[in-house]
């Protein structure tokens, strides 16, 4: 079992005993944004989209100020951020070596210019909802909104929280949390990555690195996840006359973005006759 406790995670729980029940006010393109700070509990202090799993590790207080992280090569990155990945891993059962891999590919081991001025290591956008702070970054356009973290802890469980909370990763949750390979594969079948190589290149840091002993020693650990898989039953559907993917994702309660994702579909053109695969969630 790694028991190293990186200096990611000494700053963090240090942070976590001296930073509650502050206020403080920042600035977000000139406009004033009050963040309260609690004290810490088993639920993630940060900023998300839906609460997925309880019972996690304290996360830090925000530190009210931005955290500089400067990391030397990517031996260093791993050092310094493989126990906060076994840590989601636990979590929210995501291998602890693919959100490394991702960390390293997506952050330039954490000395790309995205991530040294956002804390951010996934390069996750602002997304429709998003009341943190943010950077503007060129990426697929110029100028994208990019989220932006006092702490990379906080960018480690966004990522956590983004990939168990969208129905189109939900799949994932499936595979065995140490077959990295199907989880390399699956993301790319999932749309996470445009680049068609992207699972050869997470894969080729997982072995090249050794990550998945990182996964080893959570599974040999004997800790289960928070968040259980699903289990879903796959069948099919025959598109009748005044079908939509609409009305067929209300039938079934499924998201007319996972009906295409399971058929490959691009837009939402259907014809009669046309077979679509459906997946639904089994009743427990």
């Amino acid at each position: 079992m790694i028991r190293r406790i990186g200096y990611v995670l000494l700053v963090a729980f240090l942070l976590t005993s001296c930073g509650a029940k502050k206020r403080r006010t920042t600035h977000r393109n000139g406009a004033p944004v009050v963040i309260k700070h609690e004290e810490p509990t088993t639920k993630s202090t940060t900023d998300t989209e839906t609460e997925v799993a309880k019972d996690l590790y304290p996360m830090p207080a925000d530190p009210g100020r931005f955290e500089r992280f400067p990391i030397s090569d990517t031996e260093e990155y791993i050092k310094t951020f493989a126990e906060v990945a076994q840590y989601e891993m636990r979590a929210f059962g995501i291998p602890a070596s693919i959100t490394l891999a991702q960390g390293i590919l997506e952050s330039g081991s954490g000395r790309g210019e995205l991530t040294l001025k956002t804390n951010n290591h996934f390069g996750i956008k602002c997304h429709t909802g998003w009341q943190g702070e943010f950077d503007y970054h060129d990426d697929d356009a110029k100028g994208e909104c990019f989220r932006k973290y006092n702490h990379p802890m906080f960018s480690f469980r966004d990522h956590s929280i983004f990939l168990s909370s969208r129905s189109r990763y939900a799949f994932l949750f499936n595979y065995r949390r140490d077959d990295y390979k199907k989880w390399a594969h699956g993301l790319r079948q999932a749309g996470y990555a445009t680049d068609r190589h992207y699972p050869q290149k997470l894969i080729a840091l997982i072995e090249r690195y050794d990550l998945h002993q990182y996964d080893e020693a959570v599974v040999e650990g004997g800790l289960s996840t928070v968040r259980e898989p699903k289990q879903y039953e796959v069948f099919t559907h025959v598109v009748e006359k005044g079908d939509t993917l609409y009305a067929i994702s209300r039938k079934y309660e499924i998201s007319v973005d996972e009906i295409q994702r399971l058929n490959n579909l691009n837009g939402t053109n259907i014809s009669i006759g046309q077979v679509l695969n459906i997946r639904k969630e089994k009743a427990k």
